[in-house]
């Protein structure tokens, strides 16, 4: 769908701020990214950047560097980091050495330190096909590196981890969230072999806020504990064979804002 609708779309239904979106989303230069979010009202939070963080001969810090001349322009202040796989999709993965551990761990502190020196916050985002999928590698990373956490509700679960047991025992790591509802028996069959994750997707894997699976008020009431002070980024990932007419595709993101707000702390 073109930017323009999407952005207008998102305007309408009340969302007050929004990521850059994928590559190729928004327009190339940082100066008209950031026009392009003003000129529909919209607050730019940052983005999701995938790279490369285990080859210990690859080193990400001029891409990431590169891509926060974007967010420094628009004053988006958050850099969701997501450890690609180096392959394509998110169907499966290589397995990790020891050795790319240790490179990961590196990287992830050496570029969260570059972002910050830019006014940048960066988090580590867990996403199902990457280096950092399972509850086992969400722990090893909260353990070997202080990079802050994007808790992706979502990607957590369909990972086999418990975003609600995380937001409890590390709430003070997380500084950013992607707020996905899960069809937890489609997860499970993603989790079995059974369906690939976009064959899941493409069946309803992500569901609109308060509909599926995630018990988002005891997320929300444990991140509200711990202090955490940042955005929920509402997410809906979605396979659509074409351009949708009407607004019926809004009618999951409408019930989406309206439950997330119901959870906020009360004043």
């Amino acid at each position: 769908m073109a930017p323009e609708r999407v952005l207008a779309e998102m305007a309408h239904v009340g969302v007050e701020a929004t990521e850059f979106g994928p590559d190729g989303f928004l327009p190339e230069s940082a100066e008209d990214k950031a026009a392009t979010l003003r000129r529909h009202g919209l607050k730019a939070v940052g983005g999701f950047v995938p790279v490369v963080l285990h080859d210990p001969t690859h080193d990400p810090a001029p891409e990431v560097d590169q891509a926060l001349d974007a967010f420094v322009a628009a004053g988006g202040d958050v850099l969701v980091l997501s450890a690609n796989s180096g392959q394509d999709g998110y169907d499966s993965r290589p397995e990790l050495t020891e050795e790319g551990w240790q490179a990961m761990f590196a990287n992830l502190d050496n570029l969260a330190a570059l972002a910050w020196s830019r006014g940048v916050r960066a988090c580590l985002h867990p996403h199902v096909g990457t280096m950092v999928e399972t509850a086992e590698d969400v722990q090893r990373v909260l353990a070997g590196s202080s990079i802050p956490l994007c808790l992706d509700t979502g990607h957590l679960m369909i990972g086999g981890a418990d975003p609600v047991a995380i937001a409890q025992a590390h709430g003070d790591r997380v500084v950013h969230v992607h707020a996905k509802d899960v069809d937890a028996a489609l997860a499970r069959r993603v989790q079995a072999g059974e369906l690939s994750y976009q064959a899941a997707v493409a069946q309803g894997l992500y569901t609109a806020l308060g509909q599926g699976d995630v018990d988002f008020q005891a997320i929300v009431e444990a991140l509200d504990a711990a202090g955490f002070d940042g955005y929920y980024v509402m997410e809906q990932d979605t396979i659509l064979p074409e351009e949708p007419q009407g607004d019926g595709h809004l009618l999951d993101v409408k019930a989406s804002v309206a439950y997330l707000r119901s959870l906020a702390p009360q004043a």
